[in-house]
């Protein structure tokens, strides 16, 4: 297999399969711990609230498991908020990976919440995951809760303030958009990921 994809319950696991089949990869999707354990490379999707998504995480075991997994790890949108200490949603306890806490979204004129929809990104520095993705590239964001722009922060996307559309540390990963509704641009970055060691 050349990555797992975590149950997580989703309703995006189908897409991103797919995503990934058209690549040429040979992915499963998985609850067990074992098996994410042992991956070559790890996918955490999320949609919903977080609260729901650490429950369901953690009934599993999985959120133990998470942490100390060594190989490249890839969150995708509540995914990626996951990976950090909490979130205002809830507010919840997240995985603590990543520092910092997820916040709300601020809605304004032009800018309802959820922010749905394409937006451009901006990379910050260079990463493996962002090799061949230029800067004002579009992506598709569907989500309320924000990371700030921080020290992790490979790319931002402005929503009337820069947040992170892209983060790592170590071999975690995140995107804050779904990289298999991006085109071209997010099939550039999961054949990236497929690459990393």
């Amino acid at each position: 297999m050349d990555a797992v994809i975590i149950d997580s319950g989703g309703a995006n696991l189908a897409s991103l399969e797919f995503a990934f089949e058209r690549l040429g990869a040979r992915t499963r999707v998985s609850a067990d711990p074992d098996v994410i354990r042992s991956a070559a490379r790890v996918v955490l999707p999320g949609v919903g609230s977080a609260k729901d998504a650490m429950q369901r995480l953690q009934s599993g075991a999985i959120a133990a498991v998470l942490p100390s997994l060594t190989q490249p790890v890839l969150g995708i949108c509540l995914g990626m908020q996951l990976l950090f200490g909490s979130s205002e949603e809830g507010p919840t306890d997240c995985l603590g990976i990543l520092p910092g806490t997820v916040q709300r979204l601020q809605a304004a004129p032009g800018r309802p919440v959820p922010h749905m929809g394409w937006n451009q990104i901006i990379p910050q520095r260079e990463d493996p995951l962002l090799q061949g993705v230029a800067r004002n590239d579009y992506v598709y964001f569907v989500h309320s809760f924000a990371a700030p722009a921080s020290n992790v922060t490979l790319a931002t996307a402005d929503y009337g303030t820069a947040v992170s559309a892209v983060v790592r540390q170590r071999n975690f990963w995140g995107t804050q958009f779904h990289p298999e509704r991006s085109a071209e641009t997010g099939a550039r970055i999961l054949q990236n990921f497929l690459r990393l060691q």
